[in-house]
């Protein structure tokens, strides 16, 4: 049932939820950091599975430790390009539909990753990471749970994008 009007922005209450799940996931992410930083030995690999380890490094760059290698100045760039993004996610949240559910769980994720790794710029510079992914000496670069909440809200987002295509061709 289609009606003329558009969809009730999310009730302050909704949105709450919403944000208390993000801080969820930047609790866990510094206390998986804290512990990674007081049981591992920086840059010395502790067996997992076989294609992964616990290996404690520090990023002072984006992804993939982008501009790590510079004089400091990005620490501050990131720091305010996280900032800026973390308002715009809010924003975006509470003006989705009350009935929305993946996009506002795909949002929730981004945030609270990047409050996660925001955090970590603010009080070190740098970013801590500790789990490593590889295949055989194939090694993908290390992260973290705020970047994998990230990265999870992302693919959420193109998901509810492919979906919401797939509606309209209806």
């Amino acid at each position: 049932m289609t009606t003329n009007s558009a969809p009730e922005a999310m009730p302050l209450k909704n949105a709450l939820v919403w944000l208390l799940l993000s801080v969820l996931v930047i609790v866990v992410d510094m206390i998986t950091k804290q512990t990674a930083e007081a049981l591992l030995e920086y840059a010395n690999p502790v067996f997992v599975l076989p294609v992964l380890d616990f290996t404690l490094l520090y990023n002072k760059g984006a992804a993939f430790s982008f501009l790590a290698d510079e004089s400091g100045w990005q620490r501050w760039f990131f720091t305010t390009v996280s900032i800026g993004v973390s308002a715009m996610l809010i924003i975006w949240l509470k003006r989705l539909p009350r009935t929305a559910v993946l996009l506002p769980l795909a949002l929730t994720l981004i945030l609270g990753g990047a409050v996660g790794n925001l955090i970590d710029r603010i009080l070190f510079g740098h970013v801590i990471d500790f789990i490593s992914v590889h295949w055989e000496n194939a090694y993908f670069p290390a992260f973290n749970v705020a970047d994998s909440a990230i990265t999870l809200g992302a693919i959420l987002m193109g998901v509810d994008v492919i979906r919401d295509m797939f509606k309209s061709d209806k």
